[in-house]
């Protein structure tokens, strides 16, 4: 497993709230390309993490418990190994390329909503089966049989490294 993380923009404040960003479009641009496509290619997800309010900080409300957590983690993996018994893979992280298409249906609906982010985001060949495998992932993290819309969506949001600025 491999996990990064960057400042947005040299400064930082790039879609802050509350800072506005110093930096022009060609310092973001010249600060992203030191993260090559071929890499950001191999990341699965992209998350923006922005700043919290003292406020939320101060919020004494418990979230969702790590034992949970790891209950529906472990539910799909179980869901995973179960799919790939008889393939020789255990997760959709590692299935093949020749596994997706019987793994990771489309209906119609969904297939034009992954075309239209492919050519309007420019997204590569390698992201298009990262957003499946992802997609995929988020489906067996509910229980779900099928790949649906919200599955597809959530998995293209996770691709915003690769989007331009302009």
């Amino acid at each position: 497993m491999f996990v990064a993380s960057m400042n947005p923009c040299p400064c930082g404040y790039l879609g802050d709230a509350k800072n506005n960003c110093r930096c022009s479009i060609p310092q973001i641009k010249k600060y992203r390309a030191k993260i090559s496509g071929p890499l950001l290619d191999r990341i699965d997800l992209h998350v923006d993490a922005p700043a919290l309010e003292i406020s939320e900080l101060q919020n004494l409300q418990p979230g969702e418990s790590s034992t949970a957590i790891r209950k529906r983690v472990e539910n799909c993996r179980r869901i995973q190994m179960d799919r790939y018994t008889k393939i020789g893979t255990k997760t959709n992280a590692s299935m093949h390329d020749s596994l997706i298409e019987k793994v990771c249906i489309l209906n119609s609906e969904n297939k034009k909503i992954l075309l239209q982010a492919m050519q309007q985001l420019a997204l590569s060949s390698r992201a298009y089966t990262r957003i499946l495998k992802v997609s995929r992932t988020i489906a067996d993290m509910q229980g779900s049989l099928e790949i649906k819309r919200d599955h597809l969506l959530e998995a293209i949001q996770y691709r915003n490294l690769d989007r331009k600025l302009i």
